[in-house]
C-alpha cells in the first residue's frame, strides 16, 4: 500500500530534523549527558517538527543502544515504539480526549511502571484544547509526576495554555523552516522517490508551503501525480497559483480608477461561481504583494507566485501610490470581516472596490491621506500643473469695481448666505475725467447716477441685522449707478471696515430686503484723484555745487 511522502519521510532522527538546529542540539545533548526533565512543551507553527521530535525524544530515553544521543532505530524498544507494539509511549490527542475525567485516567496509568521500555512517554499533542478542569487536574501530576514518566506537550498556540503549566515545563520554540533548507530536502527526496523536480520547481514548492515541510511534502505529492517533470509551472497549477490574471485586472481597473470596468469584472466572476471570501482573500495577498513590490527592494523574497509574475506585479505596483495601497488593504480586511457575518457578500465586496477605485468615497483618514499622496505623484510626475497665475482676490480698489454676486436670478429669491458674502466693495470717483490723449468712451457708455431714497429705510433694516455697524454709516447716503450701489460717506476707513467680517454680507441683505433687488456694492469716493505724475528728472550735480557756492558768496562766472 502506497505511503504518503510525508509519512514515509518522517525524521527517525535528530539529525534529520530540518531547521531547527537550536531544538535538536539541546535535546541531544540532554538525552547524552542524561539531565532529562520531567516535562517538555514543544510549540510552533504546524509542520515543523513538534510531533516527530516528540517521537524521537521518546525513543531516545528508551532507546537500548543511542547513538550520540540519537535512537539507534534498530533495537527491539525502537522498532516496537515505531510498530505500536510497546504501549509505554502514549500519544493522546487532547483536541478529542479534553475533558477531567481523560486526565484523570491518565493520572492513575502514570502511577504504574512501564512494561517493556524505561520510561512512560505521554505525548499529548494540541495541548491547548484541553478545559480548564483538565489543565487544573493536570497540574499536580506535571509538577511532581513519577520518576518512570516523562511529559511532551505539543501545541501550535501555547499563549492559550495557563501560566502555571508553562512554569512546570522546559520550553523549545519551533520556527518556520527556511525555504533554502525545504527546497534541499525535497530535492534529497525527490531523489530517493525517482521523481524528476527542478530547482525553481523546488524552491516554489518551499515558498508557498510557508516554512512547514508536511505541506512541502504533501504538494510534492500531488505534482508528482501530474506524471513528468516538476517544474515551476506545474507547481503553479498544484497550488492554485495559476489562472490569476483576474487578480491583476481587478487592480488595473481599480489603479485606472475605472468603476465600471471593476464592476464588470466582477459581475464576471461571480457568474462562474467564484467564492467571494476566497476572491478577497486573494486580493488581500496580491496588494500584498503590491506593497512589498514598492516597499522592499529583495521583494521577489517575499511573495510568493511564479517568476513570470514578479515582473507583472512590479509594473503594476508603480500605478499605485504606498499610501493607496494601505489604503486598499484596510478596506480588504474590514469586508474580509464583514462577510463572515453578512449576508449580501457579493454587494459588501462591490462596495469595497467602488472605495478602492475612488478614493472619495471612504471619508476615513487613510483614505484621505491616499488621496493627497495620489495629488504628490501626479504633480511630480507632471500629470497636472498649478495656474502660473494665482487667483486674485477680491480687494478695494480706486475707481476699479469689482464684484462676484449673482445678479441673474429671479429679484424675488432670497440671496443666500454664499452669495452675500461674495459681493465686494469697490471705491469709485465722483469726479468727471480729464481729457487726455488716450480714446475715451462714449458718453451714452457712462452710467448716470440717481439718489438712492430708500437708504434710511435700508440703515433701519441694518440696524436689525448688524447693529454694531450702524454707528460707522452716519450721515452716510447712497446713489445708483447702473446695477452699482455706491455708499457716500465722509468715514475714511469705512471701506476697509466692510472689508473685514461679514458687516457687507449684512448691507446687501438690508438692501434686499428693502427693495427686493440684489446690487453690486461700492463705495463713492469723493476725494479728487491725483494729477499724474512724470518721471522725475535726473539732477545735475554740476548745477547744484554751483548754486551752493553762490549762496555761500563765492565769486562763480558763466560762460
Amino acid at each position: 500500500m502506497y505511503q504518503v511522502l510525508y509519512r514515509k519521510w518522517r525524521p527517525q532522527t535528530f539529525a534529520d530534523v530540518v531547521g531547527q538546529p537550536h531544538v535538536t542540539a539541546s535535546l541531544t545533548g540532554a538525552v547524552k549527558s542524561g539531565r532529562l526533565s520531567h516535562a517538555y512543551l514543544f510549540t510552533g507553527s504546524r509542520g515543523t517538527g513538534k510531533t516527530s521530535c516528540a517521537k524521537i525524544l521518546a525513543k531516545a530515553v528508551n532507546c537500548e543502544h543511542p547513538v550520540d544521543g540519537n535512537p539507534c532505530n534498530t533495537c527491539d524498544t525502537c522498532r516496537g515504539i515505531d510498530n505500536g507494539s510497546i504501549l509505554d509511549v502514549i500519544e493522546i490527542d487532547a483536541a478529542s480526549n479534553n475533558g477531567v475525567d481523560n486526565i484523570r485516567d491518565l493520572r492513575e496509568e502514570a502511577n504504574y511502571t512501564p512494561t517493556h521500555a524505561k520510561y512512560r512517554v505521554y505525548i499529548i499533542d494540541e495541548v491547548h484544547m484541553l478545559s480548564t478542569g483538565a489543565f487544573n487536574a493536570l497540574l499536580k501530576t506535571l509538577e511532581e509526576p513519577p520518576a518512570h514518566v516523562k511529559f511532551i506537550l505539543a501545541t501550535t498556540e501555547v499563549h492559550k495554555l495557563p501560566s502555571t503549566i508553562l512554569s512546570r515545563c522546559q520550553r523549545f520554540d519551533f520556527k518556520r523552516i527556511e525555504p533554502q533548507d525545504i527546497a534541499a530536502r525535497l530535492q534529497y527526496v525527490a531523489e530517493q522517490e525517482h521523481i524528476a523536480l527542478t530547482d525553481d520547481g523546488a524552491m516554489l514548492i518551499a515558498r508557498v508551503s510557508d516554512g512547514a515541510m508536511r505541506d512541502a511534502l504533501s504538494l510534492l505529492d500531488r505534482c508528482a501525480a501530474y506524471g513528468g517533470e516538476i517544474t515551476e509551472s506545474v507547481v503553479g497549477d498544484a497550488a492554485g497559483l495559476a489562472g490569476r490574471e483576474h487578480l491583476f485586472s481587478l487592480a488595473e481597473s481599480i489603479a485606472a480608477r475605472d468603476s465600471e470596468k471593476t464592476l464588470t469584472v466582477l459581475n464576471d466572476l461571480y457568474n462562474n461561481a467564484c467564492n467571494m471570501e476566497r476572491l478577497v482573500a486573494d486580493l488581500i495577498s496580491h496588494f500584498r504583494a503590491l506593497m512589498l513590490a514598492r516597499s522592499v527592494p529583495n521583494y521577489q523574497d517575499l511573495i510568493v507566485c511564479p517568476q513570470a509574475e514578479l515582473q507583472k506585479i512590479r509594473v503594476q505596483a508603480q500605478s499605485f501610490t504606498l499610501a493607496r495601497i494601505l489604503s486598499a488593504l484596510d478596506i480588504l480586511n474590514d469586508t474580509a470581516v464583514r462577510l463572515k457575518s453578512g449576508a449580501h457578500r457579493r454587494t459588501a465586496v462591490e462596495m469595497a472596490l467602488l472605495r478602492m477605485s475612488d478614493e472619495r468615497l471612504d471619508t476615513n483618514t487613510d483614505a484621505l491621506i491616499a488621496r493627497i499622496s495620489e495629488l504628490e505623484r501626479r504633480l511630480e510626475t507632471g500629470a497636472f500643473q498649478i495656474p502660473s497665475e494665482p487667483v486674485k482676490q477680491n480687494s478695494i480698489t480706486e475707481n476699479a469695481p469689482q464684484t462676484a454676486a449673482n445678479t441673474e436670478k429671479m429679484p424675488s429669491e432670497a440671496p443666500k448666505k454664499s452669495e452675500l458674502s461674495e459681493a465686494p466693495f469697490a471705491a469709485h470717483t465722483a469726479e468727471t475725467p480729464k481729457a487726455s490723449a488716450a480714446p475715451q468712451a462714449s458718453p451714452a457708455a457712462v452710467p448716470t447716477d440717481t439718489e438712492f431714497t430708500k437708504w434710511s429705510e435700508a440703515l433701519e433694516r441694518l440696524a436689525t441685522i448688524d447693529r454694531p455697524l450702524v454707528p460707522h454709516m452716519a450721515n452716510s447716503t447712497a446713489v445708483i449707478r447702473g446695477e452699482l450701489l455706491l455708499i457716500k460717506s465722509d468715514n475714511p476707513l469705512l471701506g476697509q471696515f466692510l472689508q473685514t467680517g461679514s458687516h457687507a454680507n449684512c448691507i446687501a441683505r438690508a438692501v434686499y430686503d428693502v427693495t427686493g433687488v440684489k446690487y453690486k456694492l461700492g463705495i463713492f469716493n469723493t476725494a479728487p484723484s491725483a494729477a499724474p505724475q512724470t518721471a522725475p528728472q535726473k539732477k545735475d550735480p554740476l548745477a547744484d555745487l554751483l548754486n551752493r557756492a553762490r549762496t555761500l558768496g563765492v565769486n562763480v562766472i558763466d560762460q
